[in-house]
Order: C-alpha cells, then structure tokens, then sequence
C-alpha cells in the first residue's frame, strides 16, 4: 500500500485536519522531537487506497543567518555582511526539525503541503521538501508527487475541498520570501552591528540593548517621530468662537453654530457679538430635512482587524493578531491574513449566517436577516489571496479567555453587519439669522438601525433629535459670548493610524506590519501611552534625527516601499530573484558606507541626549561572545539578540 506524507504549519492544526480527513479515525503518537504529534489511518488518494500520515512543522523549519565566523561582532568589518555567504541554519536546533521531518517521511510516495495559505506558507513548503526528499520512495515516469492544499477555514467543507483540488506548491512566491530574508538580514545586520558598536561604547544611559536598523522597522519608527516633530514645532493661535444658546421650549435649550466658525481677532469677534447682543430673538430663517445614510462596513481584512482592535478593543497589532491566529487554528473564524474585502461570488452567505441563528447574543438578529433576506455585501477590494475575515463556528463567552472572545465576538457582529442594510436617518439643519449672524444647528434621528443593529457601538446616539419649527418662527436668545480658544495639533500617532500609514504607503505586510510595531516599542524607540498612542523616545527621536541629518532616505518609506513592489514581481514571475537582490543590495551598500563615513552627524545629536559611558556610574562589563557591553547581573547571559550567549 502506498503512502501520502502530509505537514502542516503547527501542531494544533495537523490536529485538526488529520480529524476531519479521517473522520476522527486517525491514531496519534508524539513524535521523537516532544514538540510535533504524528496522526496515521487509511483512506483513499488518487483513486488508490492509502497509508495516510498527517504531522507539521512549528513555523519555519530554517532562518537565513551568517556561516560562525562572521557572527563575531569585533573581528568582522559590518560592511562585509552585504556580500559575505549565507547559510540556512535550523530555526530551532533543540526541535530537530529537518532530522524529524526526514525520519517520519522515509518511505513515503506522494507529499501534501497544508502549510498556511500565503507567502511565508509557500517559503515553509519548500523548507519542508528539501528536507523530506532524501527519504521519500522514488517514482518512475515523472509522476507528480509533491502537492500544495489551499484552504482559508479549518471547516470540513474547506478542508475536504482542498484536498480534492490540489495544487503545485508556488515557487516564485517562495522566492520573493527568500528575497525578503536575505536584504533584511543583510541590511539590518550591518547597520544595526555598526551603530549598536558604535553607541553602545560612547553612551550608558541609552535604556536599550541593541540599537537595531530595519529596513521596514526604521520607517515605521519615521512616522511617529515625524508627528512628534510636528506637535513639538506647533505654535497655538489664539482665537474667538462666538457662541448663543436660544430657547425653544421651557425644558429644551439650543447650542447654535455660528456660520463663520471662528474669528482670530478679537476686536472683529466684539463687533460679532455686539450684533447679537442688539437682537432678544433668532428668526428660524429655513428648516431642511434629508435621509442620508450611515453605510454598512465593507467585508473584514487584516489590516481593519488590526485597527479596530487596537482602537476599538485596546489591543496591540501584534497581540491582536496572536488570537486570531489561535482563533483560526481552532476552526472558529477563517484565515486571518487577507488584503480581501469583497466576498467571492461562490461564497455561502447564507450557509455562514445560519451558524449563528442559535447564538444568544445576536441569534435573533441573524434569524430577521434570513428571513427578510440578505442585503447584497458592499463590493470591496479582491486581493485574489483569501476570503475576507469570517466566523465559522458559533461559540460562546465562556469558551474563551476575555480577550479572544472579544476579538472572535467583533469578527463576528462585523460580519453579519455586512450582511445588513445600512443605517438610514432623517437628518435636519435649522438655519437661523440674529441680526447680520447666521446660525445653524444639526440633529439626527433614526429611521432603521440597519447593521448598527448588531454593530451597537456605532448606532446613532437617541438625543440628536431636533424640535419641530418651522420657517418664520422666532426663538428668545437666553445667552450670547465669546468663548477665547487656542488652535491644538494633533496627538502623538495612534497604532490603528500607524496601521493606515503603513497600508498606505507599503511599508510591511499584513503578516509583517504588527511585528515592525512591536519591534519599535520593545526597542525602547516607542512607549505604548493611554488611548494606544506611540509616543517617541529619546531614543527614537535621536535616531530618526540622525538618519534625516545623513540620510533621509535610511527613514523614509518611499525606499522600503520600491523594494516591496520588486518582492511583489518576484513573487509573481515578472522580476528575476538575482537581478532584484543584487540590486537593492549595492543600493544600500553604498548607502551604509555614506552612513559610516558621516556617522559624527549622528553623534553630535547623541552627545546633547545622553551621557557618557563614564559618567553613568553603573558597573558594565562587556559580553565575551559579542564583545557588547552590558550590566552587570547575577545571570551569566548576553541579553543581546544577536548574541550566542542569550
């Protein structure tokens, strides 16, 4: 009998499928590595009965690093890591990864890829058959054996669908990952090595371990300093905002707008008032109604899921992202890295929405909407990589911790909102004129609730109802002043506006952008403050400083975001994996050799921010692997990253 070998990206979801493609018929063992369980039964492959073994990996198999020699940081020149060799190395050694892979795969004839459906996932493939090949039987006549399932849900639907459809594992998209590793690793070694050497020698209050460079993590670090920049250089203006309340019944009062906003002269603003002050009464000059509507939300992506729990739920990207991997890896909502937000055509809709007609919490709603029928989705974006982000298994609070249900109870209201009418509202502007001065007030009042419904936090508020007048009528002005304002900047960068500018301007990957975050916060470059906002440190500011003052390139995200477009093309076939690398390679090379030869730029800014090594008065010792200097503690351990002594 032959057999199929098949790996996925993590044990919990091997698990999974090895239920749902058996039948919850499989035996499971612990693989010799403690870490990976093995699930085998039989079942049928290509029209063929089979020995089925279902095992997985834990992410990746292997990480790009340096050969030994050139990870010294004393003896090797950082300018030599833009062209030193590379070599892959185990991921994690303790796993033994390659050496389990191989053992469990020995004697197997076809392979089934169920690594996660995205790039990396695609990197991962082929990391796993370079190590399984050796073992695997060897058959004639140039038979296919190496397949690649796609799925976007841990669902028997998805699942037993994938594995009817298989796929070849993508190569190109494997690649531009490969590409992606080798210009991070080279890149951000060199800078990071040198400046960290650098600064770490002169300064001791530098609260950081490592001052580490990133090609995408520097210009995400440039957005927040550049709105420090600017709320630090804001000079406020003062200004008058004449402002009258008028009465409409003995328990009713109106606060009216004033047409011209605001005046910067006060002497301009007293001639304003003193119009008002000569009138008792505001004349209702028109009454203006109209139905506008709040629009239901577009279908759910990472980068929207990323912003809402940050600023709607007070979780970072980063642990946001966690759960809803752990969400997705237990069959409660589908792959949660996507750019889509338009639901293919094929879609089940209705299939998704009778999942949760039992639920609780929203049941009732989801019964109405089966029965009145579904309001046709918003078309989004189609990214052309997965479905937008779905629930697809109903679940209740007590199944989780507070933060997961949280996050699945989000995805969850979001998605049958979109499934919903907008929120329709009748909304009425009574112009009114004192005098020369006119006036305006503004309420709303609701006429279906639509997706708010189910979304309550945004529905409309029950007080924005106006009082009924008509054209003509005249109201008493019970008070009439002058409020003396200032103008303000805006606040420090929220994570959800970071996301955005990141979206924007193509810095990272949904799978990449909450890493580049956490990284500038666990740097010490940002502090997380109230609301989620990323205030910059000393630090960060001095760094992103010096990069402007040599070169502003190093931190804009107009560099980061060409490479990214060349990984892209990579990735879809129409860019050569050697021509782009070699490229961008001596781009930067003679960028980091600009950057060492005016580093005293840099310096100069360090010297007005922070202390000499000497005069901080702590006891420091230097590392005796990476030669770095770090305190003194009980513990033997470098506390470097790069450092063999961690």
């Amino acid at each position: 009998m032959k057999s199929v070998f098949m790996v996925a990206e993590k044990p919990s979801l091997a698990q999974s499928l090895a239920e749902i493609l058996s039948g919850k018929k499989c035996s499971s063992r612990k693989g010799f590595n403690g870490a990976c369980s093995v699930h085998e039964w039989t079942g049928v492959f290509r029209e063929q009965s089979v020995r089925f073994k279902m095992t997985s990996v834990c992410g990746h198999v292997m990480s790009l690093d340096f050969p030994g020699k050139y990870n010294n940081w004393d003896r090797v020149d950082p300018a030599e890591l833009f062209r030193c060799p590379t070599e892959k190395k185990e991921a994690t050694a303790k796993l033994r990864m390659p050496e389990f892979l191989g053992k469990e795969a020995r004697g197997s004839d076809y392979l089934v890829l169920w690594l996660d459906c995205d790039k990396e996932g695609e990197n991962i493939c082929f990391e796993v058959i370079s190590c399984v090949m050796h073992s695997m039987n060897r058959t004639p006549g140039g038979e296919q054996i190496i397949f690649r399932a796609k799925f976007s849900a841990i669902t028997d639907r998805d699942i037993k669908a994938a594995m009817n459809s298989l796929v070849e594992p993508n190569e190109n998209e494997s690649r531009s990952v490969d590409a992606r590793q080798e210009l991070d690793l080279r890149i951000g070694c060199a800078f990071t090595r040198f400046q960290t050497k650098f600064f770490q020698g002169k300064y001791g209050n530098l609260d950081s371990s490592l001052i580490s460079f990133g090609p995408c993590q520097t210009p995400t670090l440039g957005f927040c300093v550049e709105r420090h920049d600017f709320i630090q250089s804001f000079k406020p203006e003062t200004y008058w905002v004449l402002q009258v309340k008028v009465a409409v019944t003995e328990d009713r009062q109106l606060a009216l707008e004033w047409e011209r906003v605001r005046s910067f002269d006060k002497d301009v603003a007293n001639v304003f008032l003193n119009v008002v002050k000569e009138n008792k009464r505001a004349k209702v000059i028109k009454v203006e109604m109209k139905e506008k509507t709040k629009p239901r939300p577009a279908a759910l992506n990472t980068v929207e899921l990323m912003r809402i729990a940050s600023s709607g739920l007070g979780m970072g990207p980063h642990h946001a992202m966690t759960l809803a991997e752990r969400l997705y890896t237990q069959g409660y909502i589908s792959y949660p890295r996507t750019e889509t937000t338009h639901y293919p055509e094929n879609f089940d809709l209705k299939g998704a929405l009778r999942i949760q007609e039992g639920h609780s919490d929203w049941g009732s709603t989801v019964r109405e909407i089966l029965r009145d029928g579904i309001q046709k989705p918003k078309k989004g974006h189609d990214a052309g990589d997965h479905p937008p982000i779905t629930p697809m298994r109903c679940a209740n609070r007590g199944q989780f911790d507070h933060d997961s249900w949280r996050l699945y109870e989000y995805i969850t209201k979001h998605f049958i909102g979109t499934l919903m009418p907008d929120c329709t509202y009748l909304s009425t502007t009574i112009s009114l004129s004192i005098g020369s001065e006119n006036f305006s007030v503004t309420g709303k009042q609701l006429i279906d609730p639509g997706f708010t419904k189910v979304m309550d936090w945004l529905a409309l508020q029950d007080d924005e109802k106006l009082p009924d007048l008509k054209g003509g009528e005249e109201l008493p002005i019970l008070e009439a002043k002058l409020t003396e304002r200032q103008t303000s900047p805006p606040d420090y960068l929220t994570e959800a506006e970071l996301i955005s500018l990141m979206e924007k301007h193509g810095i990272g990957t949904d799978a990449s952008i909450p890493v580049h975050i956490n990284n500038i916060s666990q740097r010490n470059y940002v502090q997380v403050s109230a609301g989620r906002r990323l205030v910059p440190t000393n630090l960060g500011i001095v760094l992103v400083h010096g990069y402007q003052k040599i070169d502003p390139d190093l931190v804009l995200p107009t560099m980061r975001s060409a490479v990214e477009e060349q990984l892209n093309l990579i990735a879809l076939g129409k860019a050569d994996f050697n021509s782009v690398l070699q490229h961008t390679i001596e781009i930067f090379q003679l960028k980091f050799q600009y950057f060492v030869k005016n580093i005293q730029g840099m310096d100069e800014l360090f010297e007005v921010t922070f202390s000499p090594l000497s005069a901080t008065g702590r006891p420091l010792s230097r590392c005796g692997k990476c030669r770095r200097y770090i305190k003194l503690v009980e513990t033997k351990a470098c506390a470097a990253p790069l450092c063999d002594l961690r």
